[in-house]
């Protein structure tokens, strides 16, 4: 006799809070015996009316009493026994330990109900666990930044004001040229070519971020250092002198504040520059540097195998000597009074991206959040991590980012692939799987501030995958050819625009890597840097952004912490909605050849078209709409 049960933790009749739990909060699971009429049809999600029905199905067999067995990560599963109900099994529990837990449902002799496709309960004969994530009890996220957009800026390359100091071993370009990416004759790309973006430039763009309806700029580092990309700090307590001052930098926040627009800033905290203050591998500050003296206050920050030559560095780049976290002093430097954290906040700014999340120990990730929240309860700390954060494993040790004490949030490298293979391949049930995992893993305190990307500094540019030209060597991608030609632009942008609306509909905050919205093409680093054209605008794409912020600031509260559910989901149509209190808004994308009807309530509104239509919607091949009820 084959056993057809229902359990969905997306589905609140299944389980009482969606996602990850507080600690100590009270959890009810359901688990639904279905009757022979019910086992197919449903989706993933089955009408209440239809589970809660006093006439289970007869069974042939006598099913065991169901048990939930429930372990924490790394330790034995302890086993609670389920009470039976008219429709299955329930049980409420609560999990009092902050911490990563499996939990499966046991049959007995006839298996176990375990997690399997859209996250979604099966019966098998190996127990594969549904994820819980319990989160502490103090664990919030800063409502400023949800519902709103983000745009990201490569400060050397989005705008330039003025002239350009002159600096020594730094070359100054034409803007718009190609970015320098040939190694020196020893094999090394210095980085070391400058077009002169600036704070006074950032700042006189400020209204055209505020029409694309941008809430938060993110800006890539912006510290005094050697290199165009600033990933290599020289000193943390300096603003880059080729960006402006000190006194420009604190203009630009507080003029993007008039306008509603907060700026968070690139936190590098697990390597400096051997061409820094701290290190002095050249002698180019004044300061004693860890190079160059055992005595040096900075000596503690750097582990070295054979002084001073060989020195653990990122990923084995000798201009990148890594930070030793442990260190005492660094710590102080970096989250004591007056120190790093403390200054920028000081200034006005609202968080902290922070690179390479995965470097940095979890111990240090506490102390960081620690030092931010009491500067400023309300700053934002988003982590750079590109797989599901809530399982996590970096250098053999699973991470604990979202369990209250160390992220708000992350960047959604998983969302962003699962977009682009949806526009690449028409499976919209890919897609949906991605969206539920995150949903059923991640807080959803989390899930509302998830930074939705498309593309950023570290990827080739979100037009140049769409258009589908792929490149063997950075030689290849400086070639014209490397490049859409009008047509294959054309049929680009389409895609990019139905990527666009899932990246501003999905749960979190979309992220604007500078100059997508206007086109720019480009591999990887450093053609994905290259200087915005100012000069030649795509009007049109850049019309349908500020369409997009357009219609998340006037929906703003139900983008803020909307509930996401799907309605339909078939071949190449995903159809969900997102809603609260505040109302519904229903998203469609259909990447297929074929035609669909929608069955609606009454009179809507497209809100891209403003278009409207009553009860029903017929959906034309590789279309896309967000619309309400009027």
């Amino acid at each position: 006799m084959s056993i057809h049960v229902y359990y969905n933790p997306l589905d609140t009749a299944c389980k009482s809070t969606v996602g990850a739990i507080k600690e100590g909060e009270q959890l009810q699971l359901n688990v639904f015996l279905l009757k022979e009429t019910h086992k197919k049809g449903w989706g993933n999600r089955i009408p209440t009316e239809a589970l809660q029905t006093p006439e289970p199905e007869e069974c042939k067999e006598p099913i065991d009493d169901l048990v939930l067995l429930l372990n924490k990560d790394g330790e034995n599963a302890d086993v609670y026994p389920m009470q039976k109900t008219d429709y299955g099994w329930t049980i409420t529990l609560a999990v009092n330990e902050v911490g990563l837990y499996y939990y499966t449902f046991s049959l007995g002799k006839k298996g176990f109900i375990s997690c399997g496709e859209q996250e979604t309960g099966y019966v098998t004969n190996r127990p594969y666990g549904f994820l819980l994530t319990v989160y502490s009890q103090d664990y919030n996220t800063p409502d400023w930044f949800k519902g709103g957009v983000m745009y990201q800026i490569f400060p050397d390359r989005f705008c330039k004001k003025g002239t350009m100091p002159d600096i020594n071993g730094r070359i100054q370009r034409k803007w718009g040229e190609e970015p320098y990416f040939r190694p020196n004759e020893q094999g090394k790309v210095l980085n070391n070519d400058f077009f002169g973006g600036n704070f006074k430039g950032i700042e006189s763009k400020l209204a055209y971020l505020k029409k694309l309806g941008v809430t938060t700029i993110y800006l890539n580092p912006v510290f005094e250092a050697a290199s165009n990309h600033r990933y290599d700090t020289s000193d943390y307590m300096q603003v880059d002198r080729i960006l402006g001052t000190e006194d420009d930098f604190c203009s630009l926040v507080n003029k993007a504040e008039t306008k509603g627009i907060k700026l968070i800033l690139d936190g590098v905290f697990n390597h400096t520059g051997d061409d820094s203050v701290y290190f002095n591998k050249y002698g180019h500050y004044s300061s004693v540097g860890a190079y160059q003296s055992k005595d040096s206050p900075y000596y503690t920050w750097y582990s070295f195998q054979n002084y001073p030559d060989k020195y653990e560095s990122w990923w084995g780049i000798d201009i990148l000597p890594a930070v030793n976290e442990h260190s005492v002093e660094y710590q102080n430097f970096i989250f004591g009074e007056g120190g790093v954290l403390k200054k920028w906040l000081s200034l006005g700014i609202s968080g902290y991206r922070l690179d390479v999340a995965d470097e940095l120990p979890d111990f240090f990730l506490k102390k960081l959040r620690k030092s931010v929240k009491e500067s400023n309860p309300n700053a934002i700390i988003i982590g750079e991590v590109w797989e599901d954060a809530s399982n996590k494993i970096a250098y053999a040790k699973r991470r604990e980012y979202l369990q209250g004490h160390e992220l708000d949030s992350v960047m959604n490298y998983p969302g962003k692939d699962a977009i682009i293979g949806y526009i690449q391949s028409g499976n919209a049930g890919n897609l949906l799987h991605t969206v539920r995992t995150l949903i059923n893993h991640y807080p959803k305190q989390t899930v509302d501030c998830l930074m939705n990307i498309l593309g950023t500094h570290d990827t080739p540019r979100i037009l140049t995958v769409l258009g589908g030209i792929y490149c063997n060597s950075k030689e290849e991608m400086a070639q014209k050819w490397a490049f859409l030609s009008q047509k294959s632009k054309e049929n680009a942008i389409n895609k990019l625009k139905m990527a666009v609306v899932l990246q501003y509909t999905l749960p979190g905050v979309p992220c604007v890597y500078y100059g997508d919205e206007n086109a720019m093409e480009g591999h990887i680093d450093p053609f994905c840097r290259r200087c915005y054209d100012w000069d030649n605008q795509n009007k049109d794409l850049i019309d349908f952004y500020a369409k997009l912020g357009k219609i998340r600031t006037d929906y703003r509260p139900i983008f803020k912490d909307g509930e996401f559910s799907e309605i339909r989901v078939e071949d190449g149509l995903l159809y969900f909605k997102r809603e609260n209190e505040y109302g519904q808004l229903f998203v469609f994308v259909n990447n297929s050849s074929q035609r669909y009807v929608l069955q609606t309530n009454g009179k809507m509104q497209e809100l891209i078209s403003g278009q409207s239509f009553e009860n029903e919607l017929e959906i034309k091949p590789f279309t896309y709409g967000i619309f309400v009820q009027q």
